[in-house]
């Protein structure tokens, strides 16, 4: 293949790839199964995700991003060229590859990015910040004078973002999304019921019949956990308005991160988001309510943004156009 070029949305818990004329060929979890005594890799994606959680002593699954940045980077390497090998087979030339970060991350971190995405066989690496990339993704003409919000709910990070002339105006991004959700799922049934539930339980919960805002009518699901006074399994029924409340805390954390960078936003491009609304992506904005539960608190008109899942991949993969123009002027 000569000069394909690849956009990935490295994700805390999915890694989403695009390849220009193709679009989305990859969805896979960002979790990575290491055998401890040989540093080997034993599975990637979503045979590592079986795992997790049931794995023998010395083979660990592991995800190598938290928060939205590489946490373990010889893991993280392994797993992208694992990810762009499936992807592109074998190339006659490196792809150039764009990959997407949270707004604010460090220096040191958008090195680690830039290194584990060469070393894992990329020709050039670009980046791309996630809520820039969601805004193109759900299909906003980012390029006009008038301002955009974008409040991209992932798995690690929730990254807000008011839009002006193809750039950020002001933004935040908080350690607050769909794994902190998770968290707070298995804290507040731990707490409550005396019962310890895994991560993927916390997770099934939160997709099932997890909400952020009073359903019309209360759903359940049957849960299976560890009885923490007898040590025994035992099977537990949740409520989704049990859910909510387990919710709250961090819901209002996301609500008031998008109070706080509205706060700081230019009146002019303050009142265009009154007028046009807030948009919202990412798998974590998914979730029963949080729309309404914003729309309520800030007093603006949310959206949903179509296939919000894929809208920072999709973006990531439409910014590949320009790479030709980036070149050239980098050239100059």
């Amino acid at each position: 293949m000569f000069g394909q070029d690849i956009g990935i949305d490295l994700g805390t818990a999915t890694v989403i790839a695009y390849v220009k004329g193709k679009g989305i060929v990859l969805r896979e979890p960002s979790v990575v199964a290491v055998n401890n005594l040989t540093g080997d890799v034993v599975a990637i994606g979503h045979e590592a995700r079986r795992m997790l959680g049931r794995t023998p002593g010395n083979i660990v699954a592991t995800r190598p991003l938290r928060d939205g940045v590489i946490s373990d980077y010889t893991v993280t390497e392994k797993m992208l060229k694992y990810f762009i090998n499936k992807v592109g087979g074998k190339f006659l030339f490196a792809p150039r590859i764009m990959i997407c970060i949270p707004s604010i991350v460090t220096e040191v971190e958008k090195k680690a990015v830039i290194d584990a995405a060469s070393n894992a066989g990329a020709r050039k690496v670009y980046l791309i910040e996630e809520p820039i990339a969601a805004a193109i993704g759900a299909g906003i003409d980012i390029a006009k004078p008038c301002g955009n919000m974008i409040v991209d709910i992932g798995g690690g990070t929730t990254d807000i973002a008011v839009i002006s002339l193809g750039g950020a105006v002001v933004s935040n991004s908080i350690k607050v999304a769909g794994d902190k959700f998770d968290e707070y799922i298995v804290k507040y049934i731990k707490k409550k019921h005396n019962v310890i539930i895994g991560e993927r339980t916390a997770e099934e919960l939160k997709v099932g019949i997890g909400c952020v805002y009073p359903r019309i009518q209360d759903m359940e699901m049957d849960v299976r956990g560890r009885d923490l006074s007898s040590g025994l399994p035992k099977t537990i029924t949740i409520y989704s308005s049990e859910i909510m409340e387990a919710l709250e805390e961090p819901a209002m954390m996301i609500v008031d991160a998008v109070h706080s960078v509205l706060e700081r936003t230019p009146p002019e491009l303050a009142a265009d988001i009154s007028d046009k609304g807030i948009y919202m992506t990412g798998g974590g904005c998914l979730i029963e309510g949080l729309d309404k539960l914003l729309q309520e608190k800030i007093g603006i008109n949310v959206m949903i943004a179509e296939d919000a899942i894929s809208c920072v991949a999709i973006g990531t993969g439409k910014a590949l156009d320009s790479l030709d123009t980036m070149d050239r002027a980098s050239r100059r």
